[in-house]
């Protein structure tokens, strides 16, 4: 079974010392890679190149930068890109990532597969290229049609794998597989894991992305808000049996959106060795 851990590149001092301590924990049952995320407009940008470089050197595990379309121009993109290069760095994941408000020009790549296909031009198969895929419909999609159809555009462009939006239904996961293929699309979709630690910031999160939190889950948490014991103890359990269900039915890759923490990211995937 493989694994993969994302992060968000801390800004502090107390931040990055925290998170080599976490990515030293999460060593010890050998993911596939790291990745980290990218900001808009700069926001992140300089943090992830100095955090996937310390991953590379350090870890011993390969790092994946994600890298977005937004305020993009193609020089920046091959500077980052002939620095990871040169690291080593192999494996790259391609976004169009979040237009922050008001603004209008977002660079030279509008979508994802523009960038994909950008990139497979000037370094041909060097990269691998991962692509987000959305189970439940991403938020600004006409329809689920046209979504599913943007996702194909992003591996005809040239993706070699996807990694999924979080999701508690599992019938959705294997729903949009089904569909995608009928588009003509073989290639891995591995589930993007959340684990459950806080109510208020899950259902944030999954109001902006668009994840459906089933009812029934939603109303427990509801319930826990204020214990949060309990609340740890009932997310462990929800997506400990969403991931062995996943499992059970052929799934052998998960990547988990760790939020820079060690747990409940790792007891879950210990679970599923």
């Amino acid at each position: 079974m493989k694994t993969s851990f994302e992060f968000f590149p801390p800004r502090t001092e107390k931040g990055k010392q925290t998170l080599a301590q976490v990515r030293r924990k999460l060593s010890t049952i050998n993911p596939e890679y790291f990745s980290v995320t990218f900001g808009a407009g700069g926001t992140t940008q300089e943090a992830t190149l100095e955090t996937v470089l310390d991953i590379q050197v350090n870890d011993g595990i390969p790092a994946a930068p994600h890298l977005s379309c937004i305020d993009s121009e193609k020089s920046k993109i091959i500077e980052m890109l002939d620095q990871y290069k040169t690291a080593g760095i192999n494996r790259i994941v391609a976004l169009r990532g979040d237009i922050p408000s008001g603004v209008r020009d977002i660079g030279d790549f509008h979508y994802a597969n523009e960038l994909v296909e950008f990139i497979k031009s000037e370094y041909n198969d060097h990269f691998h290229i991962e692509v987000a895929a959305y189970p439940e419909v991403h938020p600004q999609a006409k329809n689920i049609q046209t979504d599913l159809e943007h996702f194909a555009n992003k591996i005809k462009a040239g993706a070699d794998a996807a990694i999924t939006q979080y999701f508690y239904n599992a019938d959705a996961y294997f729903r949009f597989k089904d569909e995608v293929e009928k588009l003509g699309v073989d290639v891995p979709i591995t589930p993007g894991i959340m684990p459950i630690t806080n109510y208020t910031q899950l259902v944030r999160f999954s109001n902006m992305c668009g994840a459906e939190i089933p009812k029934w889950i939603l109303e427990r948490l509801k319930l826990y808000e204020d214990d949060l014991e309990s609340l740890a103890l009932f997310g462990t359990d929800v997506v400990s049996n969403l991931c062995q269900n996943l499992k059970d039915q052929g799934v052998d890759s998960f990547h988990f959106y760790s939020m820079n923490r060690v747990e409940p990211s790792l007891s879950i995937a210990k679970n599923l060795a």
